[in-house]
């Protein structure tokens, strides 16, 4: 039961990370494209930032710290 639990949690950290680097190359872009005057979605992004973009990244760091840590009392308890 534990094992299936720990694989939904680190595949659904794998679809967030993928939506914080997808995120992240529409910012770059849609910077590159207000730069030199084409409207490339920025002020969508900017709209997405806090619903969508900012809660994902903080349940990425999270899920990375929340697995770490039970990756390291899972091996100090198989010692034991």
């Amino acid at each position: 039961m534990k094992d299936k639990v720990l694989n939904w949690v680190n595949t659904i950290l794998v679809i967030d990370f993928f939506l914080v680097i997808l995120g992240f190359g529409w910012f770059a872009i849609a910077v590159i494209g207000n730069a030199s005057g084409i409207n490339l979605g920025l002020d969508l992004w900017h709209k997405l930032w806090q619903p969508l973009f900012n809660p994902a990244i903080g349940i990425l760091m999270g899920g990375a710290l929340l697995s770490g840590i039970s990756s390291w009392v899972s091996k100090k308890l198989m010692k034991s």
